[in-house]
């Protein structure tokens, strides 16, 4: 591992300093699957957050474990698919209450914040709004405040790096997949950053520490966001298998709220779209003919591919796999929002009756539509079901005058250059 990067995590582990806030007090961590450390020796090479840190806190007597968080599918990640929620249990090593704040709760009780002093937060995000432990650390943040707990958010790169890209979160349309309003699908934070956002814009009155990462340039040509020879890629949540699922994720998320598959049941789920009886080859033209500017930066394989679970499963679904991986991939110009707008569109040109947004109750909610709720707003439906009277000009504009608000709001959030 490169000696100029290092984890918010690590840094934590290795200087004592940084460990202040920490000594005589009981400490609980809000981590997952993904939340692994290089700092300490082990025979794999790293090891899970849980692991490191108890550890340290046995050798150095400095503080005490006393217990953990998982988010949604899990701190060790048991969880496969969205709305299958996680127990409650005792860690079968450390022996300390793992809290599950995706099952009966998703917010911290007043029982659960009795068990520490300081709350160690270590997720891995990937950049995107709707994804959920953005919200899950805001419900964090905002219960430590009213049980005056202390939060340390251990920082973690962004693997979407700084682009922002989408339209900002309307006013009546938080949820557990849209924090605050204000908020656009790609928001290009850190969740330290966040952190410092929702503190400020919230008016959080909490006592928040950040410990940053070492060396991180977000901005580094050929890793963008993500420091691919400093860091393994471990999923923080199942599907989010590569650092290419992330990149597209702000785009092929909106899926989940249709009846098409974002490839959920396939090995490249979230990077690779599709749907049954409809002649995709005519699609993707028709894509090109209305925004080949929105195509750009990545690119765009046609395939067949057959879910195994999900959606469409069984069936041999027609789509195309987004490819963000090889020298054609320009993380500047990639717009994976319009890009899987722009596909929304051309399906509902190419068939004015095809039923493409899915009624279903989407993480806890029951009255809005999912894709309502998943992109902060009922615009993008409306825009797409306006056919040829909503033009992409208007999309464009939107999107162009919104994202120009976001990166002012967010410019004094931005701990690294």
């Amino acid at each position: 591992m490169s000696v100029h990067f290092q984890l918010g995590f690590d840094c934590f582990l290795r200087d004592k300093s940084l460990r202040r806030s920490c000594a005589g007090k009981r400490v609980a961590l809000l981590a997952h699957p993904a939340s692994v450390s290089y700092a300490r020796a082990s025979r794999f090479g790293f090891e899970h957050s849980m692991d490191a840190l108890t550890a340290l806190a046995l050798e150095t007597r400095e503080f005490k474990v006393t217990a953990a968080f998982g988010p949604q599918h899990g701190m060790r990640g048991e969880v496969q698919d969205n709305m299958h929620e996680t127990a409650n249990y005792i860690d079968p090593v450390w022996k300390v209450p793992v809290f599950s704040l995706y099952g009966e709760v998703r917010r911290p009780t007043k029982e659960m914040m009795e068990s520490f002093d300081v709350l160690l937060v270590d997720l891995q995000d990937i950049g995107t709004r709707i994804y959920t432990f953005l919200t899950t650390l805001l419900y964090v943040l905002e219960e430590s405040s009213k049980f005056g707990k202390k939060i340390i958010v251990l920082d973690r790169p962004n693997p979407a790096g700084r682009p922002v890209e989408g339209t900002l979160l309307e006013k009546g349309f938080v949820s557990f997949v849209g924090a605050a309003e204000g908020l656009p699908m790609r928001h290009g934070l850190t969740l330290a950053e966040a952190a410092l956002w929702f503190k400020k814009r919230l008016k959080i009155d909490v006592d928040l520490e950040i410990v940053e990462m070492q060396g991180y340039q977000p901005d580094a040509a050929g890793e963008y966001g993500w420091p691919g020879s400093s860091l393994t890629w471990v999923n923080p949540s199942p599907n989010a298998a590569t650092v290419s699922m992330a990149r597209a994720f702000p785009g092929t998320v909106l899926i989940e709220g249709t009846t098409l598959s974002e490839g959920r049941g396939t090995t490249r789920p979230l990077e690779t779209v599709g749907t049954v009886g409809v002649a995709m080859n005519d699609v993707v033209t028709r894509m090109h003919e209305l925004a080949p500017q929105w195509m750009k930066g990545c690119l765009i394989r046609p395939c067949w591919f057959q879910p195994t679970f999900h959606k469409h499963s069984g069936l041999i679904t027609a789509g195309f796999q987004i490819h963000v991986d090889s020298d054609a991939y320009d993380h500047n110009a990639f717009k994976p929002y319009r890009l899987i707008a722009l596909w929304l569109k051309a399906l509902r040109l190419q068939d004015s009756k095809l039923e493409i947004w899915r009624d279903f109750h989407y993480e806890y909610e029951k009255d809005r539509l999912a894709i309502d709720l998943i992109n902060g707003g009922t615009f993008l439906r409306e825009w797409v079901d306006g056919g040829a009277s909503r033009s992409i000009d208007e999309f464009e504009s939107r999107c162009a005058k919104e994202e120009k608000i976001w990166r002012a709001d967010r410019a004094e959030f931005l701990i690294y250059p």
